[in-house]
């Protein structure tokens, strides 16, 4: 049998590792050409290695949490054409160290004594120290599944009232919008202004219109489409908040690619529009669905997530009334929008009970002056109080 390498996917240049999360297969089973074999975590997308041949895993070479690069052998498999139900116990490839490794468990007992001794061998004098300080005995619970390196973890959420504690690791993505976050608030000269819109001329579009367009394009017509129209022309008007600061140059923009922030089980991940100026109301609402699914699903790839120029997030969706988002690094501002709220306003010396929405635009201050982020804000304000605006370029 031919034997064929499992492969880490080429990395982008900005991308220099990956953290193995999980294997789905195991030394010795069968697998079919497309199989799920391995999913392996970025700083900024989970990828799926899949098997490239039918045939059994031979061996696994990198553990999870373990560090690959592109292209590094995570494993082998011995190819085989035709996979067989019935196939004998001697062609199946013993699990080697991998298993032994990865699946040291300690045996549940009601006897703690015994646990405490049989494994006391492999405590480090941290783990030791620890012991002393929460005054674990042997008649204490250690409750674990496994021994290993989370050993330490699990005897730091032992106190004296039995009252228990979870360590988890910070996921690399985690990790990484952590960083950038951090980077953000420390690189920048950020600085948020506030302005609010009146929703009712674009509920009143959607009520009017919303049915015609879901039977015509198959997809609903959300509010970000109305957004992202008014934000590009925005940007047109405002070319230096579409731009980013290069030590002393202004880079400016010359696409409209903007992220799109959505809430993930792993985080908030912010693929990319491309090239929006482009795309019609129904192809931008197309395209957030298919974003939002895959973002969901953790089948986003390295493109859908590369080259946006500028943030538009909605803390509206889990009812945030304002907020000051933070800049998504290199660039140089981002919109936030948040929950329409009916609020008394005064219209023509009159008070009304209006859908309001408040705008915050956070931008780095280095490069975008006063005046032009609010009149980034003022032009936003104005498309979608009156659409019409964009049909007649004004």
């Amino acid at each position: 049998m031919k034997t064929i390498n499992i492969l880490v996917p080429e990395l982008p240049e900005s991308i220099s590792n990956a953290t193995i999360i999980k294997w789905h297969k195991q030394v010795g089973e069968i697998i079919c050409c497309n199989d799920n074999l391995v999913d392996i975590e970025t700083d900024k997308v989970t990828l799926e290695v899949s098997s490239p041949c039918n045939g059994i895993l031979k061996i696994i070479l990198e553990k999870e949490g373990c560090t690959v690069k592109s292209n590094q052998i995570l494993g082998e498999i011995h190819q085989q054409d035709i996979i067989q139900d019935d196939i004998s116990h001697q062609n199946i490839i013993e699990k080697k160290k991998y298993l032994l490794d990865s699946q040291k468990s300690l045996i549940h007992s009601n006897n703690t004594n015994s646990i405490y001794v049989n494994h006391k061998k492999y405590f480090t004098p941290s783990m030791r120290r620890s012991i002393k300080k929460n005054q674990v005995t042997r008649n204490d619970k250690i409750i674990s599944n496994h021994l290993s390196e989370n050993l330490e973890n699990q005897l730091n959420t032992i106190t004296l009232n039995n009252n228990f504690s979870k360590r988890v690791k910070m996921t690399q993505l985690r990790q990484t919008i952590a960083k950038r976050l951090l980077d953000s608030k420390n690189n920048t000269a950020m600085l948020t202004t506030f302005n609010e819109v009146n929703m009712q001329p674009i509920i009143t579009l959607r009520n009017k219109y919303g049915e015609d367009f879901k039977k015509k394009h198959g997809i609903r017509m959300g509010f970000m489409s109305f957004f992202i129209k008014a934000t590009v022309e925005a940007l047109k008007k405002f070319p230096h908040i579409n731009a980013y600061i290069d030590k002393t140059d202004i880079v400016l923009y010359k696409n409209f690619n903007i992220n799109i922030a959505i809430s993930t089980p792993k985080g908030l991940i912010t693929p990319v529009l491309k090239n929006v100026d482009n795309m019609s109301m129904s192809d931008i609402e197309k395209k957030i669905k298919e974003l939002s699914i895959k973002g969901r699903e953790n089948k986003l790839n390295i493109t859908d997530l590369t080259g946006g120029n500028f943030t538009i997030t909605n803390g509206g969706i889990f009812g945030s009334l304002m907020s000051t988002p933070i800049i998504n690094p290199p660039q140089s501002a981002i919109l936030g929008m948040h929950v329409i709220q009916k609020r008394p306003v005064v219209v023509n010396e009159k008070i009304e009970i209006l859908p309001m929405m408040y705008l915050a635009l956070s931008y780095d201050h280095r490069l975008i002056d006063g005046k032009e982020s609010i009149g980034f804000l003022i032009t936003i304000k104005n498309i979608l109080e009156d659409f019409v605006r964009l049909l007649i370029n004004i």
